[in-house]
């Protein structure tokens, strides 16, 4: 996995920093990190943006899918070594991280202040109730080829059934890169840090 910190990290600074957790495509799979580097806030750090979370970016391996067990301890061990505000954990991905998405904030709910799922595939085993407190913005283009816009369709609608508040942005001309106008806009990242847990007395 990839892990960067912001400018002037101090690992001892009172309530710890915000984790944002990057799930990459199919694409990016195997065991060379440097394919992880190609899109996503990864992409942006390298290009020299300062973002104000630790960021995570694991590798999936080669011919595998995200798995929600393999993610949930390696979020333990980086929240363990390093100072993470847990109350701070935001969750991103694109296309088959985008599923990822999905599936870990459906399988630990309570461990995300905020979701943004990009051009993601559609979660069939989901428990729509799980997202319903949770901030949600998903995004998708409406040209894309690889996964049908109707997959985040089903899934917004979904959660607004069960009552929960999405927010959705449809890229009207984009096919399956939905990523590249996502990650570039400094208004998701302020739209993470306006969410926090908030932990039941």
């Amino acid at each position: 996995y990839l892990l960067y910190f912001p400018r002037g990290y101090d690992p001892s600074r009172k309530k710890g920093y915000p984790l944002l957790l990057f799930l990459h495509g199919s694409e990016e799979r195997g065991n060379n990190l440097g394919l992880v580097k190609g899109s996503g806030p990864i992409r942006e750090i390298e290009q020299g943006r300062d973002l104000p979370f630790i960021v995570l970016a694991p590798q999936c391996p080669a011919r595998n899918c995200w798995d929600v067990d393999a993610l949930a301890t390696l979020l333990n061990h980086v929240q363990a070594q390093h100072n993470v505000n847990p109350d701070r954990v935001y969750l991103t991905g694109l296309s088959m991280g985008g599923r990822g998405v999905w599936m870990l904030a459906n399988a630990f709910p309570e461990r995300f202040a905020a979701i943004a799922p990009v051009c993601p595939p559609v979660l069939r085993n989901r428990v729509a109730a799980r997202f319903k407190d949770m901030p949600v913005w998903v995004f998708h283009g409406a040209m894309d080829s690889a996964v049908p816009i109707q997959d985040s369709v089903t899934m917004v609608k979904a959660i607004r059934n069960a009552g929960g508040n999405v927010k959705f942005t449809i890229y009207p001309d984009a096919d399956h890169d939905a990523w590249t106008p996502t990650y570039s806009n400094p208004e998701l990242y302020h739209w993470f840090m306006e969410h926090q847990l908030r932990r039941k007395q």
